[in-house]
């Protein structure tokens, strides 16, 4: 009974802690649909009661206002609950950050500020304020707050603004600020394609989603699974000699195998997002140099009996388990730049305490056999 109790007030609990953000989320975004009529003339310096609208981003809120005015000009008015950071609405030429240019607007001590980035790259360093290829009309970009919402207004000088739009919202807390405006890494994007003459939006996944996952689940498996499981081999079961030898010398061969294609599939994503990750891209070469000095070892292993024998082990431990250290944390810092959040973390945490729990199990096991 008391055990019943204790679960109800737990979830009595959580649900008084995060209903208060669930119902902002919803009333936030409730403030404003397609099927109201807005009219900021008052605000904006251009039409916006004549204005075609489109939810686009469904999760987070976002409406997109747009119309062409004739003459080249196209109007547009994003908005997006305002979560206490900037948001932003990107044209890209193939559907991908880099290269693109983008409107980011935020609210800064009761004002609003918008401005024209281009995003060069997935450096900070490359996303360069006031510049890019959109040509904003003169006197034309305003950002505010109404009812709990950031509105972004603008037009561009063009006769076909670019189909393929990304949007982005940055983390909570943080706005450019001056001299530099410069923006930090957005929370959460995506890429969507609008037929501006139905209003049809679909969302686009990155081309480079497969390569990057890819690259993530080889490294994954050959240095931070089959390297630790030749290791066990190697530890606990060598009473099944020559067998655990063989075993231990194929599953690090194939280990190794995969973790160089893996690294060589990091190189290619390095170069086509020329992202910012080059702590992980020097830790992972640090862990094939490591790999590679294991495979070498492996060739000029002295024999049993010889006196250089013992430093061979020595060295061949601790390049092993240093290897693994490394290769474990990069992993999980591979998983954080990479944003696939708390589903992949949990899923190889997972197996490193099954690995674990194995390791410690084989070891209470060979005490109580010798």
């Amino acid at each position: 009974m008391k055990k019943k109790k204790a679960a109800a007030l737990i979830l009595i609990t959580i649900f008084f802690i995060f209903s208060p953000y669930c119902s902002t989320n919803v009333n936030s975004q409730s403030t404003d649909s397609c099927n109201l009529n807005i009219n900021f003339n008052d605000v904006v310096p251009f039409d916006t009661t004549t204005l075609n609208c489109k939810s686009v981003w469904q999760p987070q809120g976002y409406i997109l206002r747009y119309a062409y005015t004739g003459s080249g000009v196209w109007s547009f008015l994003l908005s997006a609950p305002d979560s206490n950071s900037y948001i932003a609405i990107g044209f890209s030429k193939n559907g991908l950050m880099v290269g693109s240019s983008a409107m980011v607007g935020w609210m800064q001590d009761g004002s609003g500020i918008i401005k024209q980035y281009y995003l060069g790259g997935e450096n900070a360093n490359a996303v360069k304020p006031d510049q890019g290829d959109l040509k904003v009309v003169s006197n034309s970009s305003v950002a505010f707050r109404q009812s709990g919402r950031i509105y972004l207004a603008f037009q561009l000088s063009t006769y076909q603004p670019s189909t393929n739009l990304i949007y982005a919202v940055g983390p909570t807390g943080f706005q450019p600020t001056s001299p530099g405006y410069q923006l930090m890494m957005h929370r959460t994007m995506v890429s969507t394609t609008l037929n501006y003459a139905t209003g049809q939006s679909q969302t686009q996944g990155s081309p480079y989603t497969g390569i990057k996952r890819a690259h993530g689940a080889i490294n994954m498996l050959a240095w931070g699974i089959l390297m630790p499981i030749g290791i066990i081999v190697a530890r606990f079961l060598k009473q099944y000699d020559p067998i655990w030898f063989y075993a231990h010398a194929g599953i690090q061969t194939i280990a190794f195998i995969l973790g160089l294609t893996g690294v060589i599939l990091g190189f290619v994503i390095y170069g086509l997002l020329n992202s910012n990750a080059t702590t992980h891209k020097n830790l992972g070469i640090f862990i094939l140099a490591l790999g590679c000095l294991q495979a070498t070892a492996i060739l000029i292993r002295p024999q049993k009996g010889s006196k250089v024998r013992k430093y061979w082990n020595w060295y061949h431990l601790f390049t092993g388990r240093i290897l693994i250290i490394f290769a474990v944390a990069n992993i999980f810092y591979g998983i954080h730049l990479g944003r696939e959040g708390v589903g992949w973390n949990a899923a190889y945490g997972i197996i490193l305490a099954i690995l674990f729990i194995l390791a410690i199990v084989l070891h209470f096991t060979m005490r109580r056999q010798f």
